[in-house]
Order: structure tokens, then sequence, then C-alpha cells
């Protein structure tokens, strides 16, 4: 399977919203949008009525509390929904609800949550986003233990595709990669670079050697 670089955007007006997508065209296919609610996670960002630009596919990478109403408010917005596992209160009403509105279905995990406690998530799950930083800001101190936790995801499900999650660059992501991931995450990286599309593709580079 082909390795995919997603850069992300951290953001906290419409205006900020269209200047970052506006940098991505021509640059990528896909855009990761972080959603936090200043709860679950120690920040508040795309916390507005906001307009995407419609060049792209979303994933959303939800680090709020209850996120069921959020998702059933942008249903027609986002491509892949991707909640925590840790605000999740029902899977099985979760997981039917995605199958009926024909969405995939993927969680994130904190880095604090261990793998044996939601084998079930893991077995119900086409993605899994695994934090390799705490969550809720740009340059958060990047965790490489947290990269242990793929092989055991895919031993309980070795069809699930991994995402990565924080603290990506050219030095950090081979070992990613090796480790077992698909998709790789990139936020200040990719997305605060002069020139994005370069830093994406030394991202690639890396991911070949």
């Amino acid at each position: 399977m082909k390795s995919m670089i997603i850069p992300s955007l951290l953001v906290k007006s419409q205006r900020e919203l269209d200047y970052s997508s506006k940098r991505l065209q021509n640059v990528t296919k896909a855009i990761h949008l972080d959603i936090a609610d200043g709860k679950f996670a120690p920040n508040k960002v795309l916390q507005f009525k906001f307009k995407l630009d419609q060049h792209f596919e979303y994933s959303a990478h939800l680090m709020i509390l209850n996120p069921l109403p959020w998702i059933k408010k942008n249903l027609s917005k986002i491509n892949l929904f991707i909640p925590h596992v840790e605000t999740i209160d029902n899977l099985s009403s979760y997981v039917q609800f995605m199958k009926k509105n024909q969405k995939k279905i993927a969680f994130a995990i904190l880095p604090e949550t261990k793998i044996s406690i939601i084998k079930e998530y893991l077995k119900a799950a086409d993605y899994i986003l695994v934090l390799t930083v705490h969550p809720g800001f740009y340059g958060s101190k990047y965790l490489p233990k947290e990269l242990k936790k793929i092989p055991q995801i895919k031993k309980v499900n070795p069809k699930i595709k991994i995402i990565v999650d924080g603290g990506m660059n050219p030095k950090t992501i081979n070992s990613a990669k090796r480790a077992g991931s698909d998709y790789f995450i990139s936020g200040s990286y990719t997305t605060k670079a002069k020139d994005p599309k370069k830093a994406i593709k030394s991202l690639m580079d890396a991911i070949r050697k």
C-alpha cells in the first residue's frame, strides 16, 4: 500500500483556515483537521462555524467530549471522522450509525491508553490513529515509545490501517514506517513550512530510505 503524508491544520478562525488551505492547493489532495474543545484537550481549535475548501478530502481528529453531535452536524463535510475511543460510550451504537451513513470507522487513542483495554474497538475499526504526542498543540514533545502500539494493534486486527500523528519529520518518520504505519499526519513541519510541497517531499524521501 502506498504511504501518504497528510498535512494537518490547527486553526482558530475562518481566515486562518482559508489561508492555510490556499497554501496547500496543488500540494495535497487531503487535509487533516484538528478539532479541540478545551476540555478533552487543553486547547480550543476549529470552534467556529467553518466552511471548507472543496479542493480537498478531509479527515477530522475529534479531541472533544461527546463527539457524535459534531459528527452528525458535519456529516456531509468530512470524509473520515476520528473520535477518541476514550469518548465513545456505546461502541455498537456508534459503529451502526457510521455504517448506516456509509462512513469508515476510525478511532484515535491517547498515549496513556493501553491496547489491552480497547480490543473491541480495534476489531470494529478500519483505521486507528496513534498519537505520538500529547494532543492539542503544534510542536508537542515526540513520544517514540507509542510506536510499539502499532504491531500490537495489527496483531488484533491485521486489516486495520494505522495513522501516526505527532512529531513527524525526516528524522522520525522512517521509524514510524518501520513500525507499520500506513499514513502519516504532519502538522507544523508541513503547514508552517515556507514551501509545504518541498516539506512533504522531504518526508516521502525519508520514508523511502
